[in-house]
């Protein structure tokens, strides 16, 4: 009889790890798809990505940070292109985001212009302010300002000859006050509440380009937000001694904005945050993660690395020192101990229209959510 509980119990947990894939890839299906486009800042994007966010959190069971709702306001401003966006070169009419992008801090531009050759993958207009450049891979970001200069990239692939002459017709809009927020939560602790372990990751992308192009953005990063949400469900199920927190930020793309918000207007005394754990890029890990602030917290690296060997999950578990790559960057300013971990191999997609659900695998998730919940429950000891 013994020895059939212990069947009916792996095969129920083995169950309920499934129903947490399917649940993630539900997630990161509904963030990428067009109605979002992009999660940025053309068609309302990021604002439906918020309320997405927040119903969410409703639903699983968690209760607001502050108190009183999940939302931490903020603004910044941004340049978009909502606009259509024409490019021809030599005749040749190019395609946004698969054969061009224009510089994220480009303005308004339009006519035919004759370019000048620097070398074989430079060329310039306008006495220099018009700059093109061939590119073998195309990657966009988000600009807060706008330039005099305006630089449009070009795969090399998409040309069928050396661009002698290009005709543009490109339109900006800068916001100068673009309004979003964080997305805040928690559940109770049952021992200490005021003291908090927090899970975080950025639900903003790059938005779309132009009418149609958008930037999907499933590693970067549905994928972390699918894994916060899935975290939160469980930790609902399994309450810890500690509280544990849940901030989705926004802003991350411009410059890590939604973060540096948040420390410098905390919802909770940052000498409360035991630790947080950001999540970004962790849609892959056939060749294991590697953890942001290893040399910084040599003991909880450690304690991460033991965890691994001994539940055998990941293939490798990296180090890597203080870098201002994500979210967690103000947090360790602020003196909060802090990792960011992020998952090695598979797609090569990055800030790109290919950043797909369907090509994301997503096939180590329950590795790193066994690890990450183990590494939690020993941070409670």
């Amino acid at each position: 009889m013994k020895r059939i509980f212990i069947v009916f119990l792996f095969f129920a947990n083995c169950s309920g790890y499934a129903q947490d894939t399917i649940y993630a890839r539900r997630i990161i299906d509904t963030l990428t798809s067009p109605s979002f486009n992009g999660r940025g800042y053309t068609k309302h994007g990021l604002c439906k990505a918020e309320k997405f966010l927040k119903n969410e959190f409703l639903s699983i069971g968690l209760l607001p940070l502050n108190g009183n709702e999940f939302n931490q306001p903020f603004s910044f401003s941004v340049n978009t292109f909502p606009c259509k966006m024409e490019v021809t070169v030599n005749n040749n009419s190019l395609r946004p985001g698969k054969d061009f992008l224009a510089g994220a801090d480009a303005g308004k531009i339009k006519g035919e212009f004759v370019l000048h050759k620097l070398d074989s993958t430079h060329y310039v207009a306008l006495k220099g302010k018009l700059k093109i450049t061939l590119e073998d891979k195309l990657t966009w970001r988000v600009s807060k300002v706008v330039n005099d200069t305006t630089e449009i990239k070009i795969l090399k692939s998409a040309l069928k000859s050396e661009p002698e002459k290009i005709k543009l017709n490109l339109r900006n809009k800068f916001i100068k006050k673009f309004s979003t927020a964080n997305i805040c939560a928690f559940i109770k602790g049952t021992q200490q509440p005021d003291s908090l372990i927090i899970f975080s990751a950025h639900y903003d992308h790059l938005g779309g380009m132009g009418e149609h192009a958008f930037f999907p953005g499933a590693n970067d990063n549905a994928s972390g937000i699918s894994l916060l949400l899935g975290l939160a469900k469980w930790y609902v199920k399994n309450p810890q001694r500690y509280s544990i927190g849940f901030i989705c930020f926004s802003g991350e793309e411009a410059g890590l904005v939604g973060s540096e918000y948040f420390v410098n207007h905390p919802l909770v005394p940052l000498n409360k945050i035991r630790f947080l754990v950001n999540l970004d890029l962790t849609g892959t890990g056939v060749e294991g993660i590697t953890v942001v602030n290893a040399t910084e917290f040599v003991n909880d690296f450690a304690l991460l690395k033991s965890i691994n060997e001994k539940e055998n999950l990941l293939s490798a578990i990296n180090s890597r020192g203080k870098a201002k790559n994500s979210d967690h960057y103000w947090f360790t300013e602020k003196g909060v101990p802090s990792f960011f971990i992020y998952t090695l191999g598979g797609i090569k997609a990055y800030h790109d229209v290919y950043d797909i659900s369907a090509t994301l695998p997503n096939d180590h998730y329950i590795q790193l959510f066994k690890l990450l919940t183990i590494f939690v429950g020993r941070l409670n000891d």
